[in-house]
């Protein structure tokens, strides 16, 4: 949900997905004369609960607690938002200087954060980032030491929970359940089908059993719930990876749902490297999953699977009719890569993209080119293309880092503490989702989800799944603040890893006037395409 007011020559635009909120601010001229900063509150409606969303800066000479609550940027999330909420959010502009303080008039806007439980759609992220909220709360210790599984349930944040319910939801002999599933060791989950199939409901799961697959994790994790491996059909053919993670439910033989997504069934993909779990409500959607199932349970060679996959998901034309539309892999040739890569080059203002491992050529020569969108890219790690794209100017690019305590001595980062990863995640560390949307703070946005690693590989060899929805601004606004949190978040590290502190994007202390606001009015800069795209 995303809602506009204001008041005075300060505007507020809030974007609610399910656990973050973003506040986009402007100020016109006058507003801005003096503007020291915007004090930001929220407020849960039906318990009157108020807090104030605090920054991290003081002003550098007699520097006060208080000081944090002045927040010097027009971009702000809230990421303690709780889904299915309804809140307040106020942005009240402060005038003058850190000594002499004055408020200006407040604006307010109430908003529902979306409710993952109803609808067509249920989007589930989990946490995917051990920064100061962790070190803090958990003193940066493994999640295994952390008494009565406390560090996993924030690390998952509802996305296992979300994983397991939807199993759960085959109680008896009138549903059936169909796995596909790339990496699948993680015993809860395996527990949780084996359950739904003593109740009566029939299970059956396609794994990748192929000799560059990952069986050998899966038959140590299935040992352990034995009458399992009765369900289990192996898909084998050819070399290539067996890559989907989806679960469809049927009631009565007729599909009706499908949890899909990035996340492996396994312990890192849940809880360690973000990750995002997406139910589709939707019976017509469910079939074509159902049915690409089908053909995978049969052990295709890919001579064989290529071209069903390319006629029962042909690769769009022009822009893809409003609604939901699968792409299922392995296809025939690259079309639909290349498809992809020209929704980038014909965005008109902006593009969000993740990368587990890299950007392929074409969508690299894609982002080399200068245009008038404003393109961000968060990324593992570099990978190959990376200088093909890397000093475009519109391009805004972070990848996967963590503080260390050298940074933080170095930089002088008052009031940060080191941070550790989980250790959960061997290869991705940090960034596993594959999404890309496309003019996001329109009333046309499109979205790309799934399974697939937008390569060649993805694409003409292994066994994949996506889906392109295009028109829903409510799921893309959970995407949105989703990608924003994480973007923001490794941004900044990704400053103090690869290049120090960055002067321009990040300075030390607060403003003691209004100069802090030049750069984000200051034509070609990302600060001002930021600024006019979300306001």
């Amino acid at each position: 949900m995303r809602l506009r007011n204001n008041t005075n020559g300060v505007s507020l635009h809030v974007i609610a997905g399910t656990h973050v909120v973003l506040l986009c601010l402007d100020a016109d001229v006058n507003a801005r004369k003096e503007l020291l900063g915007f004090t930001l509150k929220r407020k849960e409606v039906t318990s009157g609960k108020e807090i104030i969303l605090k920054g991290f800066k003081e002003f550098e000479k007699e520097g006060q607690k208080d000081d944090a609550n002045i927040i010097q940027a027009f971009l702000w999330g809230d990421y303690t938002a709780i889904p299915n909420t309804d809140y307040e959010y106020s942005a009240t502009p402060v005038y003058g200087t850190p000594i002499s303080m004055k408020n200006g008039d407040t604006v307010t806007i109430k908003i529902k954060t979306e409710d993952p439980n109803s609808g067509t759609h249920g989007v589930f992220f989990n946490r995917g980032t051990v920064g100061q909220a962790y070190a803090r709360k958990f003193d940066n210790k493994s999640p295994d030491k952390i008494p009565n599984n406390e560090a996993y349930k924030w690390l998952s944040r509802g996305l296992e929970e979300a994983m397991i319910a939807f199993i759960g939801e085959a109680k008896g002999k009138d549903y059936s359940l169909r796995v596909a599933a790339y990496e699948f060791d993680h015993v809860p989950v395996i527990q949780a089908l084996y359950d739904a199939s003593k109740t009566g409901a029939d299970v059956k799961i396609v794994y990748d059993r192929s000799k560059r697959g990952p069986w050998e994790s899966t038959d140590n994790a299935t040992a352990k719930v034995p009458g399992i491996e009765k369900l289990m059909i192996p898909r084998s053919a050819n070399s290539s990876i067996k890559h989907n993670k989806y679960i469809v439910l049927l009631y009565k033989g007729e599909p009706k749902e499908v949890w899909m997504g990035s996340t492996n069934f396994t312990k890192g993909g849940i809880f360690g490297q973000s990750n995002v779990g997406h139910i589709v409500r939707d019976p017509k959607v469910a079939t074509d999953y159902f049915k690409y199932w089908t053909r995978l349970s049969e052990n295709p060679e890919m001579k064989e699977i290529r071209p069903e996959n390319d006629k029962h998901t042909p690769t769009p034309t022009g822009k893809v009719d409003k609604g939901i539309t699968p792409i299922f892999s392995p296809r025939e040739d690259l079309s639909v890569l290349e498809w992809y890569g020209r929704q980038i080059k014909e965005a008109n203002k902006s593009i969000g993209f993740t990368a587990a491992f890299g950007v392929n050529q074409d969508f690299a020569d894609v982002m080399s080119k200068e245009d008038e969108s404003l393109r961000y890219i968060l990324l593992e790690h570099e990978g190959k293309t990376f200088d093909t794209f890397k000093d475009t100017k519109n391009n805004r690019i972070a990848l996967g880092a963590i503080l260390n305590e050298h940074e933080i001595e170095e930089e002088s980062l008052k009031g940060w503490e080191e941070e550790h990863l989980t250790n959960l995640n061997v290869h991705v560390k940090y960034l596993h989702t594959k999404y890309l949307f496309i003019d996001p703070l329109t009333d046309d946005p499109t979205l790309i989800t799934g399974s697939a690693n937008f390569s060649e590989a993805s694409t003409k060899n292994n066994d994949e799944n996506m889906i392109i929805i295009r028109g829903n601004t409510e799921v893309v606004d959970i995407y949105l603040t989703e990608f924003t949190r994480l973007f923001n978040h490794y941004e900044f590290r990704d400053q103090m890893a690869n290049h120090g502190l960055d002067e321009v994007y990040f300075s030390d202390y607060l403003s003691v006037d209004d100069s802090w606001t030049n750069i984000h009015f200051k034509e070609g800069t990302q600060h001002y395409m930021e600024r006019e795209l979300y306001k």
